[in-house]
């Protein structure tokens, strides 16, 4: 040990962000290791580094006592004295007893535990620096497949992109570089793991944060988020300020908002909603695109009967069920749809005015009905053509 292992030390800390002292304790400790592996000792021994000169001393410590039975951990008093006149009976005595060839080992030594403490405070830090990133968003660059799994680089580290993670409707090319939502970080005994997503609901909400204003500095706030990755999606805004198009401000001038968000999800349809507390109006606009024409709501069975025109109905219900079941899921309501010419019929058939039993067996399409939880529906088909023109004709408006 010398004083340029001493300014590669320092070096070393100041790179790496890891404290001298506790690289100086780490290399202690391995020594004193190595000293009993390599001699043979009692374990009543101490190393001490010169924090300057990096001169390097083996300790054995010492019981003074009156007579002694074991030679290597006491000491009588007479030879105690002999190194200081203070010491007492009872008294620990640091007596030297560093190798002569001490220092090939401890520079072996030395360069182990350094590289050791390196990693694991490397890996502390990647830590701390990424465990704080759960629930936000972080970009890294797609670097290679593993078993199913998309590796993202993210610099220091990488990221785990699960296959359950990715959308359906993406494929993941090395060099792309793309967002992802930190879904969790864990320690591991290889480091800190992190797990990302592209699916989450958290995902839209937060790229909407970055790229409005208005949402990042709480003037409008999301209420609600609705998902179905890589196909559509419903989100509900709502401002305490009336002088602000909740609406409009995510929108943005000409659609250039909602548009650089629909481009990051690779084509993933919007829809933006405004929140009401009134029920019948937050489920009417949460079927957006389709025009509502009345909503009845039951506040006991939380169900919501929703009569649409009839030329709006597979618009409403959306290609197998997919615009009403975002729509449940959005506001937590049971929505059961129905057409102006079915809703005629039903209130005829209540009145008493026709009895034929046969009669709703001769229209063409039955009531719908949508859960707030998931589910297949594979009973309508929507005309995806129509429901985008309309989107976009909003937008540009």
């Amino acid at each position: 040990m010398n004083y340029e292992f001493i300014e590669a030390l320092e070096q070393i800390a100041k790179e790496k962000g890891i404290s001298k002292e506790i690289l100086f304790e780490a290399i202690e400790a391995a020594l004193i290791s190595a000293y009993k592996k390599n001699f043979n000792t009692a374990p009543n021994v101490k190393v001490h580094i010169d924090r300057d000169s990096g001169q390097i001393k083996v300790f054995s410590c010492m019981e003074v006592v009156e007579e002694v039975q074991d030679l290597q951990q006491e000491i009588t008093l007479e030879e105690a004295r002999k190194h200081s006149s203070i010491y007492q009976l009872g008294d620990i005595v640091d007596i030297e007893v560093t190798p002569k060839n001490f220092g090939r080992i401890a520079a072996q030594t030395a360069k182990q535990v350094v590289i050791q403490r390196i990693r694991e405070a490397e890996r502390e830090i990647i830590f701390e620096e990424y465990v704080d990133r759960e629930d936000d968003i972080i970009t890294g660059i797609v670097q290679r497949t593993d078993q199913k799994n998309i590796i993202i680089d993210l610099g220091r580290t990488e990221a785990i992109l699960a296959p359950t993670e990715q959308m359906p409707t993406e494929a993941y090319t090395q060099g792309d570089r793309i967002k992802t939502y930190v879904v969790e970080v864990k320690k591991t005994t290889k480091g800190p793991q992190i797990m990302v997503s592209r699916t989450h609901p958290g995902l839209l909400k937060r790229l909407f944060e970055l790229e409005v204003p208005e949402i990042f500095d709480g003037t409008v706030e999301i209420r609600a988020v609705s998902r179905e990755a890589g196909h559509r999606s419903k989100l509900s805004v709502y401002s305490s300020n009336e002088e602000v198009d909740p609406v409009g401000s995510c929108v943005g001038p000409k659609g250039a908002r909602v548009q650089t968000i629909v481009n990051e999800l690779k084509g993933e349809k919007i829809d933006i909603i405004k929140w009401s507390e009134d029920p019948k109006e937050y489920v009417s606009n949460s079927l957006s695109p389709a025009k509502v024409m009345s909503v009845e709501i039951k506040e006991d069975e939380k169900v919501a009967n929703v009569v649409v025109p009839d030329y709006q109905l597979s618009l409403a219900i959306g290609k197998e069920g997919q615009n009403a079941r975002l729509a449940a899921k959005l506001t937590g309501w049971k929505i059961d749809i129905t057409s102006e010419s079915q809703a005629k019929v039903l209130l005829d058939v209540n009145d008493g005015i026709r009895e034929d039993n046969n009669v709703l067996e001769e229209e063409e399409k039955p009531v719908e009905t949508f859960y707030s939880e998931e589910e297949n529906h594979d009973d309508e088909k929507e005309d995806h053509n129509g429901a985008q023109e309309f989107n976009e004709e909003e937008i540009e408006s």
